[in-house]
């Protein structure tokens, strides 16, 4: 079966590469479009339009599922004790800190400014009254239909707290979700095809209107990115890594080295999970710690992800001349806490949870998406790094509260003297699980029985 199996991951992944491929050869010609034939470029705009539509058309059941199964997994996880308290604590801190993070380094930067990529349509102000009544939907299902996300998060909340109250009653539902979920993550996956498309047309219409200040402006988004997520790794995972676990940051990511190369190659973290679990256990992280925590954060814990929604939103907004005031700042970071939970290493998640949040707050900001588009995959692999770097010190420090941290055996493996088996890892159910099997007299029979 593994013989059949490691093929299969390899053609999904190249797969995922064209497309990479794909987009970045659609922003190069329509920088040269836009550059070259300036009215034609900007013809072009319907293109980006209609991508951004059919991302759009995806927010209200993405988020749906993902908040409706997500309050399943904080149930889950929570009646594991400790460990899931802990866990699921420590995720929500760290997510509210990218996301401010993401958003100073966004005030500061302001890197849409005087792009003037279109002034978004204003619409009619509304009331407090009205704002509040407008979260509520006529009906429940309407929520998913009327394109009104926080209709949809209102339903998805009393949703997944119903399923809660079910208990076991309630499991069969969450098993319908979860497969919901996985087929709109399908067709998600199916519309990114058309981002070489969509992006040719966003990236072509903007240069042509704007020219050479496009290229700067987006330039100074990816950079800026990149440098937020450096100072978040760096900076506040290094810190409280050494401040809980003394343990050396660099140490532990000189460690995991196969596995950011392997992340790095498919923009994901998520193909990395198996290997990150394996190697918590051997680096002397309990168990149970790894059993929970790891999946957990997969879902709860994507700091990466956290600072490119703020950072992304910040960008469309002052590109469009059209910045958030403060208050609509906070208001959209609470959002994002909850939203980007949902944005959990799918292609495509991440752009749909920013225009999700965009619907949410400021719906005349949502054609600005197409302006991402071009630059998402330059900015995904730091994104899908950070997350992964962030669940890594997640385990060891959960691990270090909970008394399952065996810093010794931590010490041993980053000097080299107990190195990982790289060639148990993927047959065996992580290598740990046969340590007993092996030493213990009475495990053997029953182990080898068929």
């Amino acid at each position: 079966m593994a013989t059949t199996d490691r093929p299969t991951e390899r053609r999904r992944r190249d797969r995922t590469h064209y497309l990479y491929i794909a987009v970045l050869l659609a922003v190069l010609a329509g920088i040269i479009v836009g550059l070259v034939f300036p009215e034609a470029g900007k013809s072009l705009k319907p293109l980006g339009d209609g991508f951004v539509k059919l991302i759009r058309m995806m927010i209200s059941p993405i988020i749906f599922c993902t908040i409706v199964l997500g309050i399943g997994k904080v149930a889950k996880a929570a009646t594991v004790g400790k460990v899931g308290v802990l866990a699921i604590g420590y995720f929500l801190v760290m997510s509210t800190v990218a996301l401010i993070i993401g958003l100073v380094v966004g005030n500061l930067l302001e890197p849409g400014t005087g792009l003037k990529a279109g002034t978004p349509p204003s619409g009619p102000a509304q009331g407090t009254n009205e704002f509040l009544l407008g979260i509520i939907p006529d009906t429940l299902l309407s929520s998913l239909t009327s394109g009104n996300v926080l209709q949809t998060l209102l339903v998805a909340l009393l949703v997944g707290f119903a399923l809660q109250a079910l208990r076991g009653r309630g499991e069969p539902i969450l098993r319908g979700i979860d497969h919901i979920q996985k087929l709109i993550f399908k067709i998600l996956a199916m519309v990114m095809w058309t981002a070489p498309i969509g992006a040719f047309g966003a990236i072509a219409a903007v240069v042509g209107a704007t020219g050479w200040s496009a290229l700067k402006s987006l330039a100074v988004i990816m950079l800026g990115f990149y440098a937020t997520c450096l100072i978040f790794v760096f900076g506040v995972l290094a810190a409280v890594l050494w401040a809980v676990a003394r343990v050396n940051l660099l140490s532990l990511l000189r460690y995991l080295g196969r596995e950011f190369l392997l992340i790095l190659s498919t923009s994901s973290s998520e193909v990395a999970l198996p290997r990150l679990i394996a190697k918590m256990e051997h680096l002397g992280v309990g168990r149970p710690v790894v059993g929970i925590t790891v999946p957990t954060g997969y879902s709860f814990n994507l700091d990466g992800t956290a600072i490119y929604l703020t950072m992304a939103t910040l960008f469309i907004a002052s590109a469009q001349g059209s910045p958030l005031s403060l208050g609509e700042q906070i208001s959209l970071l609470l959002f994002m806490i909850i939203a980007s939970k949902g944005a959990a290493g799918v292609t495509g998640a991440g752009l749909a949870t920013l225009a999700g949040g965009l619907q949410a707050h400021r719906p005349d900001l949502v054609q600005g998406v197409g302006l991402i588009v071009g630059i998402d995959r330059f900015m995904s692999e730091a994104r899908a790094l950070t997350n992964f770097a962030g669940n890594a010190v997640a385990t060891v420090l959960v691990g270090t509260w909970t008394q399952e941290f065996d810093r010794e055996q931590a010490n041993r493996v980053f000097r080299g003297e107990d190195p990982f088996d790289e060639t148990t890892m993927v047959d065996d159910e992580h290598r740990a699980a046969d340590q007993p099997t092996a030493d213990d007299e009475r495990a053997p029979s029953p182990a080898r029985a068929p």
